[in-house]
């Protein structure tokens, strides 16, 4: 089994505050992005995770670039700093997150539109149905 990881970025996008989750497996990334509201404390943010970790919905996995583990403590506290910075979400969880949008976009459209034909149909079978009761006598 390889080497599974999660990785959770919280940042302000004005209004609100954004938690991003990125997994990284078999060399696939998949996103997803869960919004908090005001300002999450870290034990708000654990507890989230904890709760909430079997409903979180990722993206569909994207091809991701492997990086090597430094093992130098300077460079992993140099690291370290520039993912807390305030960059907010990589371009590849960026696109795995606006996959998922896309397909939460065309089941959206394909159910509506489903709605809107049944509609449709049940309008029609009405106005038969009034149709023939007005020949019923004759």
């Amino acid at each position: 089994m390889g080497k599974v990881s999660l990785v959770l970025t919280v940042y302000f996008e004005d209004p609100f505050w954004v938690g991003v989750f990125e997994r990284t497996d078999r060399g696939k990334l998949s996103a997803a992005k869960v919004t908090f509201g005001a300002e999450p404390k870290d034990s708000e943010v654990y507890e989230y995770v904890l709760r909430n970790c079997q409903e979180i919905r990722f993206s569909p996995a994207v091809a991701a670039v492997e990086s090597k583990t430094a093992h130098n403590p300077k460079r992993l506290q140099r690291e370290a700093k520039r993912h807390t910075s305030a960059k907010g979400i990589g371009t590849r969880s960026q696109q795995a997150i606006k996959l998922l949008q896309e397909q939460s976009k065309l089941e959206r459209k394909n159910q509506s539109r489903e709605q809107r034909e049944a509609e449709k149909e049940r309008k029609f079978e009405l106005k038969q149905l009034k149709k023939s009761e007005k020949h019923r006598g004759h």
